[in-house]
């Protein structure tokens, strides 16, 4: 408990009066007391209220002298009551600015978004590019039994494509007869069409010279 108590001197007739009081200098024991802040409350509010005391002590000293005792706390280690890091900012003139304060978020914030943005583009290119492969249109499945007719290697073959190709045109034609799509659609649906039967004729006319060859066989 002694640390409570702090000397103090008191001038010759600072109390005034008649003789003075008192008589002479002296020296005596006087208890402090303390504007405390909870320890939870934040660095900036603490300092701006440091502040404010002070600048309060200022303007009205001259009405009341007393206010003069008002001074700034112990920065030690191992003082009666720990002063709070913002007080100690405030006292020791190491306050930081808005700009300071804030500085790491300003600079990150702007970093973080524009890294969100990145991500938020590459998964929407991403999803697109999904959505891309999903989409066959009747055309790309036409052209795509270009090799198959190319690839085939019996009659067989041939007929399984023909058959692929007389569904895609009946499923089509059923739409463009409900207005599904326009004119020129069909037009590229016929040629595609036209297209693969060549190909199929084509395709078909190198397995005759094995069924010639098969028939000269058994006649001789």
């Amino acid at each position: 408990m002694a640390r409570a108590y702090e000397s103090f001197d008191i001038p010759k007739g600072t109390l005034q009066g008649s003789p003075p009081v008192p008589d002479d200098d002296m020296t005596t024991l006087r208890v402090a007391y303390y504007l405390v802040a909870n320890k939870k409350l934040s660095d900036r509010v603490v300092s701006e209220l440091a502040k404010v005391t002070m600048e309060a002590r200022r303007d009205m000293l001259g009405e009341f002298p007393a206010l003069a005792q008002i001074g700034a706390p112990s920065t030690d280690k191992d003082a009666l009551i720990p002063i709070h890091p913002g007080a100690a900012a405030y006292f020791e003139g190491t306050e930081e600015n808005l700009l300071d304060t804030y500085s790491n978020a300003l600079y990150l914030i702007p970093m973080a978004f524009g890294a969100l943005a990145s991500v938020v583009a590459a998964m929407w290119k991403f999803m697109e590019a999904g959505e891309n492969k999903k989409i066959e249109t009747p055309l790309d499945r036409l052209y795509s039994l270009a090799r198959l007719i190319r690839d085939a290697r019996s009659e067989t073959d041939v007929t399984l494509v023909e058959e692929k190709i007389d569904n895609i045109l009946e499923q089509e034609l059923a739409r463009y007869s409900k207005g599904g799509f326009e004119a020129g659609d069909a037009a590229a649906l016929s040629l595609a069409a036209h297209r693969l039967e060549h190909l199929i004729t084509h395709r078909r006319s190198t397995f005759a010279p094995s069924v010639v060859e098969l028939k000269s066989a058994k006649t001789a």
